[in-house]
């Protein structure tokens, strides 16, 4: 595996390692049960997940996510939310998907009781529910089970649909020169009967109907009979709001219905029907961004994908994680431990990706070290990730190549000024390089044809994925559900083709390959792939700004209602 270009984006500068910085980062910054503001024993909390985007998700949703003995969560939930989740807790989706009102209603009691079951038993539990638990969400009739049997419970609101996905749609549900209040309805009621639209007779403002997909065609006829609606009101219609693939639909109010079935929109969706639905047009920003819709593959493993895939869901598009190598640990753990009790002898510890430093802090928390252990070593990382994943252990980088790549971190080593004189005024100086079993030889080479005395210690051995995530990834390919692969490293490179096998290149050849930087680029090339973008910073974000300039430039005249 050779050393990474980029990891990620720095959020430290480089400098002194600084043990202040103790606690920052996503891992540390989780709350542990029994901290305040964790999950309670015995407590019920109904939690908000939101309308679809993660991004939206509450600061005290995430701090319960994080501490809870149970989630129960709906199937509608962003699986990209279940990842702040701690481990070991018991996850459950409980959805209730489908049209027939009876085996819900059954289902809904079973889950009614064993919220009290787990609450009288001590448990923590959220119960995680798309958009805001009290509205139309039967959040109210949980809280009611809970309350008759005396279990505790607590409420933590959430961006509700209508509010998400039309501001996530470019409409205003309230403009003081248009419309002054908001009528928020059913489709159907509990019976599973319609909505009574006459009630609608009277209000003059915007109507939002959610789960009214499924019988469109009557709810307009409610709306423009009883309802008294003219039906040439503007409406619109959003499928999936707040997420990559949402889909937006404008017409008449009459001739919503056909648009909707030629655009091929379902359920989950939200009716709006107000003169507020003409401002999309100006008001669209979220479907204008270049990523939007777009499916990304990212090919690191989960626990690294994460940052990338939000900065993605952040530029509109969406990731797609599925992991080309699998970490595994060093053939040699007893060479780690050693390196790790001797520290305070080396004059720099290197390192070259963010599982390095992830293995080799594991090994010193293990043992009982921190920061202090480095002594007055100098800590260089190969780029902004790695640097990142060293700050948010509290250990500052004091080396970090403008280039990420070994040639310009092996320059960057000899360049530094305190190095420098400790290699003027004794024999040898000593490097520790905590890597991966297989990497590119050119650091330490160059490093030792300089005078340095070079430790290179496999802390962890990379290797193919499975055979089950091999199918995977041919099923997307060959269903056109990938639209871009993410190259951040010539490893990916590698790892990507040795997945794929014999016409990895003509199956990559369908989508988008975007590379992080030129040796990436070369590695692809020498694999027969052809590359379509390469970035000018070698930085996830700078592949992931480079994406959005070859998006901008291929996209067409903004498209017309119906998209």
């Amino acid at each position: 595996m050779s050393e990474r270009e980029n990891d990620g984006s720095l959020t430290t500068p480089p400098g002194r390692h600084d043990p202040s910085d103790e606690g920052r980062g996503t891992a540390a910054a989780r709350p542990a049960a029994g901290a305040p503001g964790a999950a309670r024993p015995g407590i019920v909390y109904l939690v908000g997940a939101g309308p679809g985007d993660p991004g939206l998700f509450t600061q005290r949703g995430a701090e319960l996510l994080a501490t809870a003995d149970v989630v129960l969560h709906d199937e509608l939930v962003h699986p990209a939310l279940l990842d702040g989740v701690r481990e070991g807790a018991e996850v459950r989706s409980v959805g209730k998907r489908g049209g027939d009102r009876v085996v819900k209603d059954a289902k809904q009691a079973e889950i009614d009781a064993e919220l009290v079951a787990l609450g009288l038993a001590g448990r923590s539990v959220v119960r995680l529910k798309g958009g805001d638990p009290f509205l139309f969400g039967r959040g109210s009739e949980e809280a009611e089970a809970l309350a008759r049997a005396g279990v505790p419970f607590e409420v933590v609101p959430g961006v509700c649909s209508p509010l998400g996905a039309t501001a996530y749609a470019g409409i205003s549900l309230t403009h003081r020169n248009i419309a002054s209040s908001v009528m928020i309805v059913s489709g159907v009621t509990r019976a599973g009967k319609g909505f009574d639209w006459s009630e609608l007779a009277s209000v003059r403002g915007t109507i939002c109907v959610l789960m009214g997909m499924q019988a469109l065609d009557t709810v307009v006829a409610g709306l423009t009979g009883p309802g008294r609606r003219d039906p040439a009101t503007p409406a619109a219609a959003i499928q999936w709001g707040t997420r990559a693939d949402q889909r937006v639909v404008t017409s008449r109010l009459d001739e919503l219905p056909l648009r909707a079935r030629e655009a091929g929109l379902q359920s989950p969706a939200v009716i709006v029907v107000g003169a507020v639905t003409r401002l999309r047009d100006a008001l669209r920003w979220f479907d204008q961004k270049p990523l939007f819709g777009k499916r990304v593959l990212v090919t690191r493993p989960r626990h690294q994908a994460r940052s990338t895939s939000r900065l993605i869901r952040l530029r509109g598009g969406e990731a797609v994680e599925l992991a080309t190598i699998e970490i595994h640990p060093p053939p040699d753990p007893a060479r780690v431990t050693e390196a790790v009790r001797g520290l305070s002898g080396y004059d720099a510890v290197v390192f070259t990706s963010e599982n390095g430093v992830a293995c080799f802090f594991r090994e010193m928390e293990r043992l009982g070290l921190d920061a202090r252990a480095f002594g007055s070593a100098r800590l260089a990382a190969i780029g902004a990730g790695t640097a990142a994943a060293l700050a948010a252990r509290g250990v500052r980088a004091d080396i970090v190549p403008g280039e990420f790549r070994g040639e310009e971190l092996a320059q960057a080593l000899l360049a530094d000024p305190a190095l420098a004189e400790r290699l003027a005024a004794r024999p040898e100086v000593r490097v520790l390089l905590p890597r991966a079993l297989v990497a590119r030889e050119v650091l330490p080479e160059r490093l030792r044809a300089a005078g340095c005395e070079v430790d290179v210690v496999p802390v962890y051995e990379t290797r193919p994925a499975s055979t089950e995530r091999r199918e995977e990834l041919l099923r997307s390919l060959s269903a056109g559900a990938i639209d871009v692969v993410l190259l951040t490293s010539s490893s990916t490179v590698d790892s990507l083709c040795d997945l794929l096998g014999e016409g990895a290149a003509a199956r990559l050849d369908r989508v988008l390959l975007a590379s992080i930087g030129p040796i990436t680029t070369a590695t692809a090339e020498k694999r027969g792939l052809r590359i379509g973008v390469t970035a000018e910073v070698s930085t996830t974000a700078g592949l992931l700004d480079a994406l959005d300039r070859y998006f901008a430039a291929q996209q067409a005249t903004p498209a017309s209602a119906g998209e």
